[in-house]
């Protein structure tokens, strides 16, 4: 099966560029840092899409997920951040997030955060965040056997791409990655879920959650008047 991989790692290389006003001052060694975390990034992204592509890693999209773990015994491995997995969830997935809520607050780590909100947290509701350092340590501790096979989710498949070069670094060889995410998936395609919400609208959060909500209200409203 074809999956469509070009210009993934340029997106999530983007996202994570830091605005020019956050460079000013006295932060020479944070930007050492950012940089440094932003090399990785871009390196991990492009590392996993040459795994997905060469077959090493499989790619499933969502209407096979349910058969990929019901029959050929993958274990579903979501590293969204809590705040996403707790408005929708597979139930009896595993959860280790890859990206956790970034606590620091030095000057320029505030400024960042609030041109974050700015930009991104007030339309989208997502908090502004940092790689769990963590994250492998995390996941043997609850998949000890690296044997295991893992079918690594997020909400649009660029965090999972990430997690799945992660994975696969710290020695996990049977993995498989949720092709566009949860975002992509339709009533049923996962026959049992948990939360409030559904989980292909998890990741939808902020003003744009408001937005979204009015716009199912009047799609509703159009169909009961036609």
């Amino acid at each position: 099966m074809a999956i469509q991989m070009n210009h993934l790692h340029t997106y999530v290389w983007k996202r994570t560029e830091l605005p020019i006003s956050a460079l000013r001052g006295g932060g020479r060694f944070q930007l050492k840092t950012d940089l440094g975390r932003r090399i990785r990034v871009k390196a991990e992204s492009a590392g996993a899409r040459q795994l997905i592509q060469s077959g090493i890693v499989r790619p499933v999209v969502a209407k096979d997920a349910a058969m990929a773990m019901s029959s050929d015994g993958y274990k579903l491995l979501d590293i969204r951040p809590s705040w996403e997995r707790e408005k929708a969830r597979v139930a009896g997935s595993l959860h280790v997030p890859l990206f956790v809520q970034d606590m620091d607050n030095s000057p320029l780590t505030l400024l960042k955060k609030w041109v974050h909100f700015g930009y991104i947290g007030l339309w989208t509701g997502q908090n502004f965040t940092m790689l769990n350092p963590d994250f492998i340590q995390q996941v043997e501790a609850i998949v000890p056997d690296k044997k295991t096979k893992l079918l690594v989710a997020c909400g649009e498949g660029l965090r999972s791409m990430m997690a799945v070069s992660k994975l696969y670094n710290g020695g996990y060889k049977n993995l498989g990655w949720l092709a566009g995410g949860f975002n992509r998936s339709v009533d049923g395609n996962f026959p049992d879920t948990e939360g409030p919400e559904k989980l292909q609208y998890a990741t939808i959060g902020g003003v744009s959650y408001y937005f979204f909500q009015l716009l199912v209200l009047l799609q509703a409203v159009d169909k009961n008047s036609n």
